[in-house]
């Protein structure tokens, strides 16, 4: 066995372990209740613009869109534009015409103007307007079916009704061998009352949609092994490859 194939044998096997560790897992959900009324997301920027993420999903992010290579990478929810930035920065580094297709209902100005003035606009596409609208579905559908290889991430409305939405809407447009990625699943995780001014909570939230989403189909999986790795994610049980045509 070579160098290089040992280590990543040896990586398996610690993801393996984190997999099994319910008291790793337990630490991981207590440490998160923790920091969340210091708004710990808020506080990481890429390339000059607020991300609002755990920095362990941008490694996990960026290991899928190096690994999958996708054309057009579409994310639900633009916020301050950071995401946005990061797909488009990591496509950049692929060196191919990849590029990023963003929706939000409300795309406020000062936020444009900051996310239309960055290096990295010229790979970026905006759409104002509700992500389950048809109309807007419809101008989605119709840049995807130009690309290749689709990823989509979804993190507008965490709603259970919302997200199921975004998921019948979007799944089909992810091609195989690419991700759908479902953000802000770990609300499931969160104690009762933990969004109080939030439409969504504990038995409404993205985890319980993809929960029913992946009742109706079978081009999905979930990568545990994701979930292992990472312990310290928004997405468990979010990160949704596809498998199949």
């Amino acid at each position: 066995m070579s160098e290089v194939a040992r280590f990543l044998s040896e990586v398996q096997e610690n993801i393996e372990r984190l997999g099994g560790d319910g008291a790793v897992r337990q630490a991981t959900l207590d440490w998160i209740e923790a920091i969340a009324p210091h708004k710990y997301t808020y506080n990481f920027s890429w390339l000059g613009r607020p991300i609002i993420q755990f920095p362990q999903d941008l490694a996990a992010l960026q290991e899928i869109i190096w690994a999958s290579k996708p054309d057009l990478i579409i994310e639900t929810g633009i916020a301050h534009g950071g995401s946005l930035i990061f797909h488009a920065s990591i496509l950049h580094l692929l060196g191919n015409q990849g590029r990023v297709l963003g929706v939000d209902i409300d795309i406020r100005d000062h936020n444009r103007l900051e996310i239309e003035a960055h290096p990295m606009f010229e790979r970026i596409d905006m759409i104002q307007g509700s992500s389950i609208e048809d109309d807007v579905a419809a101008q989605v559908a119709a840049t995807a079916s130009k690309a290749g290889q689709v990823m989509v991430v979804l993190d507008s409305n965490h709603t259970h009704d919302h997200v199921l939405s975004e998921l019948e809407i979007y799944a089909p447009l992810v091609t195989k061998g690419c991700y759908m990625v479902v953000l802000d699943t770990l609300i499931e995780d969160m104690p009762e009352g933990s969004f109080p001014d939030r439409p969504w909570g504990k038995g409404d939230n993205p985890r319980t949609a993809v929960n029913s989403f992946l009742e109706t189909t079978n081009r999905f999986e979930v990568d545990t092994a994701m979930d292992a790795k990472l312990q310290i994610s928004v997405a468990p049980g979010g990160y949704l490859k596809c498998v199949a045509d």
